[in-house]
């Protein structure tokens, strides 16, 4: 066996505010509270939780705020490439009753519906450098074996899904894939249903199991 340093996992999170009918977005719930309950449950050795950001629930908005972190986590990382930096971003999707892992995002912005700052593009490139509202960026992690992970976690249901919509958060996770591919990251993109379909404490003990399966994939 080599003498090569195991690698140290810092995952940064965040979620959305509110968003159409949902007055409370779980996702703002889950992630303002995920510090507190990891420090009751623990995460494996090598593993930890950076920052915990809520985004607007909007294009343009979410985006200012979504750069500053990101931009943030490269000044803070640790030159001596011992450090995996990870990007995962919880979305609300409130028509579904299991997690949805997502594989993918598409470079279009077609709203269904005016996001909490009003813009509602219809057909547009998120970034127009990448070209055609087709090209399709995927996440560099095995989903397969996160999916795997999670589902051993009693009331972990989850899928696999290919289409994050076209909304927010598409938007949010194509930007993402793009700065952590650029900067020697990694990012993952997370669906999670309403809390009347599971349970708050049942959502965050998902996402420690999900912490811990980012880990153990990396």
């Amino acid at each position: 066996m080599g003498s090569e340093a195991p690698k140290n996992v810092v995952i940064h999170v965040t979620g959305f505010k509110k968003f159409n009918v949902f007055a409370t977005n779980p996702t703002e719930t889950l992630v303002s509270n995920l510090k507190s309950y990891v420090e009751k449950t623990g995460l494996p050795p090598g593993v930890s939780l950076g920052s915990c950001t809520i985004l607007e629930t909007a294009g343009d908005g979410a985006l200012d705020t979504l750069k500053k972190v990101l931009e943030a986590s490269v000044s803070s990382e640790n030159k001596s490439g011992t450090t995996e930096v990870v990007w995962l971003h919880m979305g609300l999707n409130g028509g579904a009753s299991k997690f949805a892992i997502e594989r993918q995002a598409v470079n279009e912005a077609t709203f269904s519906c005016p996001d909490e700052l009003g813009w509602q593009p219809k057909r547009l490139p998120i970034v127009a450098d990448d070209g055609e509202i087709t090209r399709i960026r995927e996440t560099p992690f095995f989903v397969d074996a996160i999916l795997e992970f999670v589902k051993s976690i009693k009331g972990c249901d989850a899928v696999i899904s290919d289409d994050a919509g076209r909304f927010v958060c598409n938007y949010v996770y194509y930007h993402s894939l793009r700065f952590a591919e650029e900067k020697g990251h990694k990012s993952l993109f997370v669906h999670v249903p309403p809390f009347s379909r599971i349970n708050e404490e049942a959502q965050m003990q998902f996402m420690v199991s999900l912490l811990e399966a980012i880990a153990s994939t990396c």
